[in-house]
C-alpha cells in the first residue's frame, strides 16, 4: 500500500501561462480560502457525489463506482489531488499507477504499484464550482504533482474526441484510438511525457520557487494558482470555454 506524505511550504502567489482558462487574460475574482491535497477513503463519498452529479446526466454511468473510488484512494492517494474552499471538496482528479504501453479493459480498475505511467481515470468539477478555469488549473497542479514523483515517467488517459484538443493544451499528444469502448461511446487515447519535471524528481521534498506544495492553503485574490514549471509548448495557446465546460462537466476521461 502506498504512504501518503504531504509537504506545506509557506503560500505564495502563482501564475499560470497567458492562454490558460484561468490566467491573467481571464481573471475571474475569487476570494474564499482554497487548499489542494491529496484525497484519502475518507472523502470517497464527497468524490462520489461530485462524479455522479457530473457524469450521469451526460452519459448516464460514473468512470468510477463508489467502491472502485475507495479502492484507489486507499491504494494510491498520491495520485489523486482534490480542490477543496472552506473546507469543502469542489474538484478532484483520481488516477492510478499503469505498467503497459496502452490502455485496456483491465486499466480501468487496476492500480499497478510498478507501474511508470499515471492514469487519470477521472476529473470532475463541482457543478456551482463550473466555467471559472478549475478544471485547467487542477490539471495543472496534478501533471506538475505527479511528475515530482520518481516513480512516474508520464501520464495517460482517454476522452471523447471532442476534448482532444482542451488535453494537447497540457501537453497531452493523441496516441490513436482507445482499445476501451463504453457502449456506444469511443475514446482518443492521450499520452503526456513528464520528463519535463526532472528538476522536481531531484528535489522531492521541495518545490519550485513560488510553488507551494501539495496540502498548502492560501486566498486566491483575482487568480494566481498554478505551476511555475510547465512545458514550453504550452505558452501562448487560446482557452476554449466549450471543451472547457465538457471536462469539468462530466465528459468521459478515464
Amino acid at each position: 500500500m502506498s504512504t501518503l506524505s504531504i509537504h506545506c511550504l509557506k503560500p505564495s502567489p502563482l501564475h499560470l501561462p497567458s492562454g490558460i482558462p484561468g490566467s491573467p487574460g481571464r481573471q475571474r475574482r475569487h476570494t474564499l480560502p482554497a487548499e489542494f491535497r491529496c484525497l484519502t477513503p475518507e472523502d470517497a463519498a464527497g468524490v462520489f457525489e461530485i462524479e455522479q452529479e457530473a457524469f450521469i446526466s451526460v452519459s448516464g454511468n460514473c468512470p468510477l463506482n463508489l467502491d472502485e473510488v475507495q479502492q484507489f484512494l486507499t491504494l494510491c492517494p498520491e495520485l489523486s489531488l482534490g480542490w477543496f474552499v472552506e473546507g469543502r471538496l469542489v474538484a478532484f482528479i483520481i488516477g492510478s499507477l499503469w505498467d503497459e504501453e496502452r490502455l485496456t479493459q483491465e486499466s480501468l480498475t487496476l492500480h499497478r504499484p510498478g507501474g511508470r505511467t499515471a492514469h487519470l481515470h477521472v476529473l470532475a468539477v463541482q457543478r456551482t464550482f463550473r466555467q471559472q478555469g478549475k478544471g485547467s488549473v487542477l490539471l495543472w497542479r496534478y501533471l506538475h504533482h505527479v511528475g515530482g514523483q520518481p516513480a512516474v515517467r508520464r501520464a495517460v488517459l482517454m476522452c471523447e474526441h471532442a476534448l482532444v484538443p482542451f488535453y494537447q493544451r497540457f501537453g497531452f499528444r493523441p496516441a490513436g484510438p482507445c482499445a476501451i469502448v463504453v457502449g456506444s461511446l469511443t475514446f482518443t487515447e492521450m499520452h503526456c511525457s513528464l520528463r519535463g519535471h526532472a528538476a522536481l524528481r531531484r528535489n522531492s521534498d521541495c518545490c519550485p520557487p513560488g510553488e507551494p506544495m501539495v496540502g498548502s492553503s492560501y486566498s486566491i485574490p483575482g487568480w494566481s494558482p498554478s505551476l511555475s514549471c510547465r512545458p514550453p509548448t504550452l505558452l501562448g495557446l487560446k482557452g476554449d470555454g466549450d471543451s472547457q465546460g465538457m471536462a469539468e462537466r462530466g465528459e468521459w476521461v478515464k
